[in-house]
């Protein structure tokens, strides 16, 4: 019985501490939409993305096994760091809204699935193969997850620097991924030895999407002015 209390409060806790970056990807996936789209959006989002983390929990180490799985993974969560970035700094265009809660909606379940490899895996290790322990710590995160992309939504509206700082979180977040495939973390140590196990790589990421943002973006934006 202790052991179980004890697995149950390590995946509470793994929850709480890996939900902030989903939290956040939600929060920028809906800001551009109104008060009662938001809601609709991180619900249907939050809920499809919820069923592509209990299918990703039963198949989780087979995925992780496969070669440049987490290569791909970073890159697509690069690509959504810049595409959110982009699309928080255009004017609203009430002819888009329909598009945006379709694509808001997309965006919520990739970026969470993809963000969730390492955290399902984890979770999975602290259940010790008990899938009920392990759909426990799925169910924790959803009102773990909800909460904290309404949270974040609200700062953000407050403080629109949070935006940035954001995609910047996410952009962290695919360099840490891109750089624990064994693929890319052997080519760079190679170069640099253990700079693998330093936050060069991550940092790089979030400089990159800021020189993408700066040179491709600003123009795109600006016409909308």
């Amino acid at each position: 019985m202790l052991e179980i209390v004890t697995k149950v409060a390590s995946i509470i806790l793994l929850d709480i501490v890996l939900s902030g970056d989903n939290a956040v990807a939600i929060a920028l996936a809906t800001k551009r939409l109104d008060e009662k789209s938001r809601k609709k959006a991180i619900f249907i989002g939050t809920a499809g993305a919820i069923v592509l983390r209990v299918l990703l929990m039963l198949i989780a180490i087979q995925i992780l096994a496969i070669p440049y799985v987490k290569i791909i993974g970073s890159l697509l969560l690069f690509y959504i760091a810049y595409d959110l970035l982009v699309a928080n700094e255009e004017p609203d265009d009430s002819s888009k809204a329909t598009t945006s809660f379709m694509s808001a909606i997309g965006t919520i379940m990739v970026a969470d699935l993809i963000m969730s490899l390492d955290n399902i895996l984890s979770i999975a290790g602290v259940a010790s193969d008990n899938q009920w322990l392990a759909l426990l710590g799925l169910a924790i995160s959803i009102p773990l997850i909800i909460f904290g992309s309404q949270l974040v939504l609200g700062l953000m509206d407050r403080f629109p620097i949070l935006v940035w700082i954001g995609a910047l979180l996410i952009a962290y977040t695919a360099g840490k991924m891109f750089i624990e495939d064994h693929l890319t973390a052997d080519f760079v140590n190679h170069i640099v030895p253990n700079i693998s196990h330093t936050i060069v790589i991550p940092l790089m990421f979030c400089v990159v999407l800021f020189l993408f943002y700066q040179l491709f973006s600003r123009k795109k934006v600006q016409s909308y002015k």
